[in-house]
């Protein structure tokens, strides 16, 4: 059973329940090679279900509690995961941020799926969880998130030397965020239009 989802147009965001641990398997096992320039280097047993099962439990009660939203991203169907897309490190109090991060299936690139997933996840965290910022950085010469970024608003605020060890190794990230356009009073719940 779904923890929430979101329909969109082509695609359906979801936070899956750890008896859902097989679509996320499936999704990475299929995945791991396109994914892994842009990924952390992971232990063997990573994507089996057992370690997905616990992962999608802590990540259940770190949306309960507040302090992250794990979306999956699901075909039309809700069949199979194509795609995922992560608000994480969910900080209140004077700052009312987070992190993104995100990634789709090889064989869906290109289509603007991620587009379609992001707006909606992004359209959640202002209007439902009451976010200012949204923080997303990349890896330099990941054109494709550039322009991923660019199109729906985030603007470059920085650049940070050996920021994440990706791949193995520690890389260069440039620093973008999106802000909520509210800036003056906080109890109206609405954000820039995404297109």
């Amino acid at each position: 059973m779904t923890i929430l989802t979101l329909p969109c147009k082509r695609l359906t965001l979801a936070i899956l329940s750890p008896s859902q641990a097989a679509l996320e398997s499936d999704f990475y096992q299929r995945n791991q090679a396109h994914l892994a320039p842009w990924s952390p280097v992971r232990p063997d047993d990573y994507y089996r279900p057992e370690k997905i099962r616990s992962r999608l439990a802590q990540q259940a009660f770190a949306f309960e509690d507040g302090y992250a939203v794990h979306f999956a991203v699901l075909d039309r169907d809700g069949q199979q995961m194509i795609g995922a897309c992560n608000f994480s490190g969910i900080i209140r109090g004077a700052f009312q941020a987070c992190y993104l991060g995100y990634h789709i299936d090889q064989a869906h690139q290109g289509q603007g799926l991620m587009h379609e997933a992001l707006q909606a996840g992004i359209r959640y965290m202002f209007e439902t969880m009451n976010l200012h910022r949204i923080m997303a950085n990349f890896i330099p010469d990941n054109e494709r998130s550039a322009r991923l970024l660019e199109r729906l608003g985030f603007e470059r605020e920085g650049y940070a030397k050996a920021y994440l060890n990706i791949g193995g190794r520690w890389q260069d990230h440039v620093l973008t965020a999106l802000v909520s356009k509210v800036y003056e009073d906080p109890d109206q719940c609405w954000s820039r239009q995404l297109s």
